[in-house]
C-alpha cells in the first residue's frame, strides 16, 4: 500500500512540474517516505514556477584536456608574447602576427613561432616570409669603416707593407682599402705561417692570399735567389672548377703584370696533350689548376712540386669533400709542406700552406695532419662565418612544383619593372632541370644562358664570360657556378630548386652582396618538398635567434688514432 502512495505522489509531482497551468502563487509540496530504501525528500518549486532549486552541478575536466585547451589558446595567439616593436622588421610574413622586429631579441629558452611551421601541408602553398636586410653595408666592409672612425688616418694596403707597385695596381682597379679578412690574413702570410682562413663569401679572400704571394715573388726576383734560367713553379693554387681557375688566374695576371711574372691555368676537358704543352713551354711562376688535371700531370712527371714556395687550396670546403679528398691527398704527397715559419725561409725553403674557404672545411684534420703540424696552423675565422648575410634580403616562397616556372617568370618581370633589369642567377640541382627551364624560358621569350657540368669545358668558359661581360643577363646553372665565382653584377639569385645543404645555401646566396658589387640585392627561394621545409625551418630559426646555421663545422678535428685489429 505504501508503494502505491509513493507512485501516486510521484505522478502528481510530474504532472505539476510539466503543467503549464501552474500559477505563480501556488506552492506544491510533495513528500514520500520509504521504509526500506528511501528517505524523506522534498521538491520545492519557486514562485515563478519555471526554475528548480538544486545544488550547482560540478563538471570535472581531465588535466590532459585542460592542457590541450591551453595549447589551442596559445596557438591562436591569446597568450603569445608580442615580437613586434617600432622600427624595421627582421622577419616579415604573409601572416603579420608572425612578424619579428629587428629590435626584438628572443630569450634563451623562448621557442620561436615559425612562419614555415605548417609548410609540409599542401594547404600552405602560396605562403611566404622574408628575412629583411638589417644592414646597408656588408659586415666585412663595415667593420673596417668602424675602425677607421676611431683613427686619424684610414687603413690602406700601405699599412700592410705591400710593395708600392701592387698598391698602384689595386688603385687602378678601384681597390684602396682592405677588407677585414685581408687585414687579418695578409700579415700572417707575410710572416710565413701556414694559414686556414674561413670567411664569408665575397669578402676578398682571393686578394688576401694573392697579394702576399706576388709581393714575396717580386722580392725574390730582386735578390740573388732568383735564377731566370732555372725557373720552377713557385706557387700552386688548387681550385675545384675550371671557371674558378680562369677567374683566379685573371686576378693573378693583373697583379703580376708589373713584375713580368707568368700565370697559367691547367683544367679539365682539354686532354693530356694540352696539359703537357702548357707546362713545358714557359714554366709559370703561378699555376692555377683543378685536381683532376693536376693529378694527370704529376703522374706523367710534367711538373715538379718539390721547390714550391706556396701551396694554396681555394674553396677548401669543396676540396676536402669526399669527391676531391683522395686526389688532394695524392697531390699533397708530391709537395714538401713546412711545419714552422722558419722552414719557409731561405733558398731551399719548404712550401707555405694556405687553405681558404667560405665555410669551415670538414675533414681538414684527417688530410693535413699527414703533411704538416696542425698545432702550428693559424686559424682565421670571420665573425660572420656561417651566419646569414645581414645585408642581403632573402625571401622564401612555398609553391607547387608545377607553378615554379610561372613564379620565376614573374620574378624576372618584377626585376625588370622595379630595377630596370639586372643580372640574375637561377640555381638548379640537376643538369636536366637547367635544360628544361631553358626551353621554357625560350617559349616565354626570355633570353638566357645555361651553365652545367655536362657541357664541354670550353663552352662553359665562354658562357660564363658572356654573363660577366653583360651579354647575357639571365644565367641558369647548377652549383658549378656557386663556388667562388665573381658575380658582382648580379641583383637577384633564384633558388629554383632549394639547395640540399646549408653550405650550398650559403654559397648560392653569396653570389650577391659581394665586396665591390651592386647594392639592393635579393635571394628568392622556392620551397616545394618536405625535406626543403626542414632546411628552411632551421634557416628561419637561425635568423630569428641570430645564430649560426646548425650542423656546420667550426673547429679542426684532430684525426682519430688508428686502432690495429686484435689478433685472434
Amino acid at each position: 500500500m505504501q508503494s502505491v502512495k509513493v507512485g501516486y505522489l510521484a505522478l502528481v509531482a510530474s504532472r505539476a512540474f510539466g503543467s503549464s497551468r501552474l500559477y505563480s502563487s501556488e506552492l506544491l509540496k510533495v513528500s514520500a517516505c520509504c521504509r526500506v530504501h528511501c528517505s524523506v525528500s522534498q521538491v520545492r518549486f519557486c514562485k515563478t514556477g519555471t526554475t528548480l532549486e538544486e545544488e550547482p552541478v560540478i563538471i570535472r575536466v581531465p588535466r590532459y584536456l585542460q592542457r590541450r585547451v591551453e595549447n589551442v589558446k596559445q596557438a591562436r595567439g591569446k597568450n603569445r608574447i608580442s615580437t613586434i616593436k617600432a622600427g624595421k622588421l627582421l622577419i616579415q610574413s604573409k601572416n603579420s602576427d608572425l612578424n619579428q622586429s629587428a629590435g626584438y631579441q628572443l630569450g634563451k629558452f623562448e621557442k620561436p613561432v615559425l612562419c614555415s611551421k605548417g609548410w609540409k601541408h599542401n594547404r600552405s602553398d602560396g605562403d611566404y616570409f622574408t628575412i629583411n636586410n638589417t644592414k646597408a653595408v656588408a659586415p666585412f666592409v663595415a667593420e673596417n669603416q668602424e675602425k677607421e672612425a676611431g683613427q686619424k688616418k684610414p687603413v690602406t694596403f700601405n699599412n700592410l707593407h705591400v710593395c708600392k707597385e701592387l698598391v698602384e695596381v689595386l688603385a687602378s682597379i678601384g681597390i684602396v682599402q682592405p677588407t677585414t679578412v685581408q687585414l687579418q690574413t695578409i700579415p700572417k702570410v707575410m710572416k710565413g705561417h701556414n694559414i686556414l682562413c674561413a670567411a664569408e663569401t665575397g669578402s676578398g679572400k682571393t686578394l688576401s692570399y694573392l697579394l702576399p704571394i706576388v709581393h714575396r715573388l717580386q722580392y725574390n726576383m730582386q735578390t740573388e735567389m732568383y735564377d731566370e734560367h732555372a725557373r720552377n713553379i713557385s706557387t700552386l693554387i688548387l681550385v675545384p672548377s675550371r671557371e674558378l681557375a680562369e677567374q683566379v688566374a685573371a686576378v693573378s695576371r693583373t697583379l703580376c703584370a708589373p713584375f713580368n711574372l707568368i700565370t697559367k691555368t691547367v683544367g679539365g676537358g682539354r686532354g693530356v696533350g694540352h696539359i703537357k704543352m702548357v707546362l713545358k713551354e714557359d714554366v709559370p711562376d703561378i699555376l692555377v689548376a683543378t685536381p683532376g688535371a693536376l693529378v694527370k700531370a704529376l703522374r706523367r712527371h710534367y711538373l715538379d712540386l718539390s721547390e714550391l714556395m706556396f701551396f694554396v687550396i681555394d674553396e677548401a670546403d669543396t676540396m676536402f669533400d669526399p669527391s676531391f679528398c683522395h686526389m688532394l691527398e695524392n697531390i699533397l704527397s708530391y709537395a714538401n709542406i713546412a711545419n714552422d715559419p722558419k722552414e719557409t725561409q731561405g733558398p731551399v725553403g719548404q712550401a707555405q700552406l694556405l687553405v681558404v674557404g667560405a665555410t669551415f672545411p670538414g675533414g681538414v684534420g684527417e688530410v693535413l695532419s699527414q703533411v704538416t703540424d696542425l698545432g702550428r696552423l693559424v686559424v682565421i675565422k670571420s665573425k660572420m662565418l656561417h651566419y646569414l648575410m645581414p645585408h642581403v634580403k632573402q625571401t622564401f616562397l612555398k609553391v607547387k612544383g608545377a607553378d615554379k616556372i610561372l613564379e620565376l617568370n614573374q620574378a624576372l618581370k618584377l626585376l625588370q619593372q622595379d630595377k630596370k633589369g639586372g643580372a640574375v642567377l637561377v640555381f638548379c640541382n640537376k643538369s636536366a632541370t637547367v635544360n628544361w627551364i631553358g626551353y621554357s624560358l625560350e617559349e616565354m621569350g626570355v633570353q638566357h644562358g645555361r651553365l652545367q657540368g655536362e657541357m664541354p669545358a670550353a663552352v662553359r668558359s665562354g658562357i660564363f664570360h658572356s654573363f660577366q661581360k653583360g651579354t647575357v643577363d639571365v644565367l641558369i646553372c647548377t652549383d658549378i657556378a656557386s663556388r667562388g665565382l665573381d658575380t658582382s653584377r648580379v641583383h637577384l639569385v633564384v633558388n629554383y630548386d632549394f639547395p640540399e645543404s646549408h653550405a650550398d645555401y650559403i654559397h648560392r646566396a653569396g653570389r650577391v652582396g659581394r665586396a665591390g658589387g651592386v647594392e639592393d640585392v635579393e635571394v628568392l627561394s622556392f620551397v616545394t618538398h618536405p625535406w626543403d621545409v626542414e632546411l628552411v625551418q632551421k634557416i628561419e630559426t637561425a635568423a630569428r635567434r641570430r645564430t649560426i646555421l646548425p650542423g656546420m663545422e667550426s673547429e679542426i678535428k684532430e684525426p682519430k688514432p688508428k686502432v690495429e685489429g686484435m689478433e685472434e
